[in-house]
């Protein structure tokens, strides 16, 4: 019997011919896997203005460590005696690092999520589509829908955020006559 009620027959060679789902182990643990990401744009990926800083240490979330990690960057740039009348010099923040840290000070603070279970957010190599953002975390709750609720619930957040960090997700173009066509 599945985990969905549905009664599956499997012939004795396909055990050991071909691989298949042990879903004990889920349901044994403390969490059910969140492993999803985000693409985004590499066009809208940019360094940070004092501007950008500004708007961004009034988000209460990653104001105490915009202040921290903006703080060492300064020491080391000035230590270092960096031209910093270009961006590129020297050490910088980046939207897509704040929002980086952004999401994981999210999930960490979001009640459905499993603390004592790993959860990490972490960029994939970039790929012709854009730079995926992968949340791994575990829900708290195995049960199917309310787990498929919980990951609608991060990612309806996530993709309404981006916009406040300046970030696009990535959409293939799709030109109007194509679409009436």
């Amino acid at each position: 019997q599945n985990f969905d009620k549905t009664i599956t027959t499997i012939p004795t060679y396909a055990l050991i011919s071909d691989s298949f789902k042990n879903w004990r182990g889920m349901q044994d643990s403390g969490g059910r896997r969140i492993k999803r990401a985000l693409i985004l744009s590499q066009k809208s990926i940019h360094f940070l203005s004092e501007t950008d800083l500004e708007e961004f240490e009034k988000i209460q979330l990653i104001a105490p460590y915009l202040k921290t990690r903006n703080e060492q960057i300064n020491s080391y740039n000035t230590s270092n005696n960096i031209n910093k009348d270009l961006a590129i010099n020297g050490r910088n923040l980046t939207n897509i690092g704040v929002f980086r840290k952004y999401v994981n000070d999210y999930l960490e603070t979001h009640s459905a999520i499993n603390k004592g279970m790993t959860l990490m957010v972490r960029q994939l190599p970039p790929t012709p589509q854009g730079i995926p953002l992968e949340i791994y975390a575990f829900s708290s709750d195995k049960r199917w829908e309310n787990y498929e609720y919980v990951m609608a619930d991060i990612f309806d957040h996530l993709l309404a955020a981006l916009p406040y960090f300046h970030l696009q997700v990535y959409e293939i173009p799709v030109s109007l006559s194509a679409v009436e066509n």
